[in-house]
Formats: structure tokens, sequence, C-alpha cells
């Protein structure tokens, strides 16, 4: 008996489904596909700098190369404490053991800023300390998700508005979203990855470093989002 009951039950179950999914296909409606885009400022901007003391030939410490280089990005306005961080420290020491030579030591750290302008200003500024090895690794913009969802909300609109339109010459009313799909979201014109390595020659050129990162400028961040929606027909 138990199962007899539990057999029509599913029955019954699988029946109104099919019955729910004819009428969804069953109405009228229409489908559009919809694009917002925009364009934004990038204000993220890491740079990678690399401290050697090869690059002096072991006259100055990477210690002594640090210090100069913090008094310098202080010097711009720049809060170390927030926006640098060492990224790693390593040396030839294995070749020492093995050959007898002096241990030179190299170290990395990421920087943040937050615009081209002061970006080009931090490079000319520390090449004038001998410290040249140095690129961007990154270029992103801080509120990317917030502007992804609302891009996402502008899209529907839009799709809503091109519906709309197709629809007044037959005479006929938009109703309501019946399916709403997220199609896709593109992102370009963000760097990534070691994009730019700036090495400057062995005798600082300053004119040469100014007509070269005086007016150092990134393309604006593209984001588009596309939703396909449909609606019924009244």
């Amino acid at each position: 008996m138990r199962k007899f009951i539990f057999i029509t039950f599913i029955s019954v179950s699988v029946n109104l489904l099919h019955a729910q999914t004819k009428n969804f296909i069953d109405q009228p409606y229409l489908e559009t596909n919809a694009t917002y885009t925009t364009e934004v400022v990038p204000d993220q901007i890491y740079l990678t700098i690399f401290i050697s003391e090869k690059d002096t030939k072991g006259k100055i410490a990477v210690e002594d190369l640090e210090r100069k280089m913090v008094v310098q990005l202080e010097s711009l306005g720049i809060d170390v404490k927030k926006q640098l961080s060492v990224q790693d420290l390593t040396s030839n020491f294995k070749t020492y053991l093995l050959k007898k030579r002096d241990v030179l030591k190299n170290k990395s750290y990421r920087l943040l800023l937050y615009d081209a302008k002061t970006t080009g200003r931090v490079i000319l500024s520390l090449e004038k300390i001998n410290i040249a090895n140095i690129e961007i690794d990154k270029v992103l913009y801080s509120k990317l998700e917030a502007l992804k969802i609302e891009l996402k909300g502008k899209a529907i609109l839009k799709a809503k508005k091109q519906a709309e339109v197709m629809l007044t010459p037959l005479n006929q009313k938009l109703g309501k979203a019946i399916y709403i799909s997220d199609a896709n979201t593109d992102i370009s014109n963000v760097l990534s990855g070691k994009v730019m390595g700036i090495n400057s020659p062995s005798i600082f050129n300053e004119s040469y470093a100014k007509n070269k990162f005086a007016d150092l400028e990134f393309d604006n961040i593209r984001v588009s989002s596309t939703v396909s929606v449909r609606f019924t027909i009244e």
C-alpha cells in the first residue's frame, strides 16, 4: 500500500512539472541581448622594484639602498608602511660557498600607487639613486566588482528598452521578464604580469628619463556586461 502511494505521488509531481514547462514554452515571448559598456581610470598600479648589490658592484649594501629608497618615496608623499612590502630576499650564498666569492644580496619589493602621474615620479626618483630595475606588474580598478553589478542592471534596462522598441511597430505590449541570463562580463586594457621592464643606462640620463616617464599614462579599463532577457508578449 505504501509503495503504491509513493509511486502515485511521484507521477503527480512529474505531471505538474511537465505542465509548468509546457506553459512556459507555449507563452509568446521576445528574447533580446543587451551590452552596456563603460570605461574607468585605473587607480591601483603595482610596481615590482628590484634592488641588487650587483648593480653597484657590491659598493652599496642592500640595506643602504633600501633606506635611500624609503626616503625618496616618503619625499613623494607615499605611505611606505601601507604601500610598500617586501617580496623576497635572496643572495648568491651557494656560489660563495663553492667559489669563495663575495655574497651579493638581492631584494624585491612591491609598491602600490594610485595614479599614473605618481608612478612616473617614482620611477624618475628611484633612478636618481641607482634603483632602475622596475616593472609595472599590474594595473587595476579598485571598485571593479561593484561596477560589474551596476553594469548588469543597466544592461537589463537596455534590454527592456530594446524589446519595447521592437514591439512598437507590431502594436503589442511588453510583459514581464520570464528569463534572465548573465551572459558575459568582459574586462579589457588590464595590464597583468611583467608587462613593462624599466632599465636605465649605467649613467643616469635625466633629460631622457623625464621625457619618457614625466607624462606616463595608462589606457582606461573598459568593462562590458552582456545579458540575455526573455519577456512575455501581451
